[in-house]
């Protein structure tokens, strides 16, 4: 009879700590029991998570198109800007009288132009992302307080209900479906990134362009789909969240651009590229809207949020390459099999 082995309890959780994602998932559990404890349990009640649920997931979305730009090596800090310029076409396209789903194609298709347009300046330009979409970013945002003077405008949600119902419906009546949106948005990204060939350039191109494109990787290419997808992202961010309240604000998606690079951060993502997973980076988002709704519930005031923003990216990078560094040694460590054994 075959003798049945046991992992002892250290080896496995060990192995559970040589995952990089692990780490970020610790810091999630622990933020969720750390706010339902001082809370007394309204951190996890039904309507508080439904609320970030619905508000949450929007910042999510944006956040997974950013976690792959920063895979390939680059950065886009005019996320927000995107989302509010957007905003401004669709509550004009609505204005207009037109059909609400041709003018959320429409939307769409202006959020790939913008995303575009980063990439172009960035790749063929060959001017740093960073620096690129910082010009952008306040081009983007200055654009639409020009254009709209500044002033609030309303949409009416029943013009059409089912597009309203599409983007910020509740299934079941308690579910918001935008986080149907992130899931689903989060596992097609993530097939692609980790099972298809494209997601195998994307991580080639952060990692060394170079050697990519002596591999016959268009890496300009690659990094201007991954800007075209943020894009995207943001133009669809940008009428749920104008359908959700019923109307559009010049201020919409302020102070978005840090907040997405910090979760991309605390996911696991490096900022030099190439090293990241679809994984992290929603458990690093998750982890950041957690935070800032679980300020707003124990009622802690709203500048701390940026102050506990800090040391968590700050601790969860030490974390993470205190793992990095243990799973290196792992690896480099001798075996301590004899030569007898098999």
């Amino acid at each position: 009879m075959e003798k049945q082995q046991f992992l002892h309890p250290k080896v496995s959780l060990a192995h559970f700590f040589h995952y990089r994602s692990s780490s970020v998932f610790v810091v999630f559990v622990g933020l969720v029991v750390l706010f339902s404890f001082f809370s007394h349990r309204r951190f996890i009640s039904g309507g508080n998570l439904q609320i970030l649920l619905a508000l949450g997931s929007e910042f999510n979305i944006v956040v997974l198109g950013v976690g792959i730009l920063m895979i390939s090596g680059e950065f886009d800090l005019s996320v927000g800007s995107i989302v509010v310029f957007c905003s401004f076409i669709f509550i004009r396209l609505f204005e207009m009288g037109m059909n609400l789903f041709l003018a959320g194609l429409i939307t769409l298709g202006v959020g790939a132009i913008l995303g575009w347009l980063n990439g172009l300046i960035t790749v063929k330009g060959q001017i740093p992302s960073f620096v690129a979409t910082l010009g952008t970013m306040m081009l983007w945002r200055g654009m639409t307080l020009l254009l709209s003077q500044g002033f609030s405008r309303s949409f009416d949600v029943m013009a059409s209900p089912t597009f309203s119902r599409v983007l910020t419906g509740v299934i079941g009546g308690v579910v918001p479906v935008q986080i149907v949106w992130f899931a689903g948005l989060a596992l097609a990204l993530g097939l692609i990134l980790h099972f298809h060939r494209f997601g195998n350039w994307i991580y080639a191109t952060g990692d060394n362009k170079n050697a990519a494109r002596a591999m016959g990787i268009k890496t300009d290419r690659v990094k201007t789909i991954c800007f075209i997808l943020v894009g995207v992202l943001c133009a669809l961010v940008a009428m749920m969240q104008i359908v959700r309240v019923s109307t559009f604000s010049s201020r919409v998606a302020d102070g978005w651009e840090l907040k997405a690079v910090a979760a991309s951060v605390v996911g696991g993502t490096s900022l030099m590229g190439g090293i990241g997973s679809m994984v992290g980076v929603v458990l690093g988002t998750l982890i950041i809207s957690a935070i800032e709704n679980g300020l707003v519930v124990l009622r802690i005031p709203y500048f701390w949020t940026y102050t506990v923003f800090g040391l968590v990216i700050v601790l969860s990078v030490l974390f993470s390459r205190y793992v990095e560094a243990r799973k290196l040694k792992h690896i480099s460590k001798p075996s301590e099999t004899s030569p007898g054994e098999t």
